[in-house]
């Protein structure tokens, strides 16, 4: 299957990060906390009456490959570390903090990054603190919810769990990370099944 680099163009306006939607299952397979006022013990966190409402999580993980399927086309994309670095740089830059969707389809009001950071070492780093086990170069945001609908209806109640980009990137295929096909849940089922009869 196909892996493309996505990069910057910066000579598009557009290019880039434009806002960041709450999903329900976000492409890099982390989930963001809700805040307490206190620091947290672990990444279990439990709402509280009294809640920031602040939202925590990795908005982009470098070097992972994201399936995507367009018309039918299967692939994979990966983000480089300069890519993120740069696009949560350009994200500020072209006053995108406040711009946020949910599930990619509709356009939500009263949510705003309050805080943008790059992992630069996995040990010291805040996200360690939150109980996040990130890779370097990671980008990690911190929005506020003012929105009371949106805490209420779909932060309280779980129904979204993580955070998801949305922008314009340039894909350039890379030969290098060719990904094999993947293998399904009944493919593995069947396979582990003759494995046991002994027939492999």
């Amino acid at each position: 299957m196909n892996v493309y680099e996505v990069v910057l163009d910066e000579t598009n306006p557009l290019g880039g990060i434009n806002a960041i939607s709450l999903v329900n299952s976000p492409a890099i397979d982390i989930d963001f906390i809700a805040l307490k006022e206190e620091k947290p013990a672990s990444k279990v966190i439990k709402l509280a009456d009294e809640d920031r409402r602040v939202l925590m999580g990795a908005a982009l993980v470098p070097n992972k490959p994201i399936y995507r399927n367009m018309d039918g086309e299967e692939f994979y994309i990966v983000f480089s570390k300069d890519t993120i670095r740069r696009a949560s740089e350009l994200y500020f830059i072209r006053k995108n903090q406040s711009e946020a969707t949910l599930e990619h389809k509709e356009q939500i009001d009263g949510l705003t990054t309050v805080e943008s950071w790059i992992v630069e070492d996995t040990e010291k780093d805040k996200s360690n603190l939150y109980g996040f086990d990130v890779p370097l170069g990671t980008w990690m945001v911190a929005m506020k919810v003012a929105n009371e609908e949106i805490w209420t209806k779909l932060v309280k109640t779980g129904e979204v769990k993580g955070f998801s980009i949305e922008g314009f990137f340039v894909p350039e295929l890379r030969e290098d990370l060719k990904k094999q096909e993947p293998i399904g849940e009944y493919e593995k089922k069947v396979n582990e099944v003759i494995r046991l009869l002994g027939l492999i």
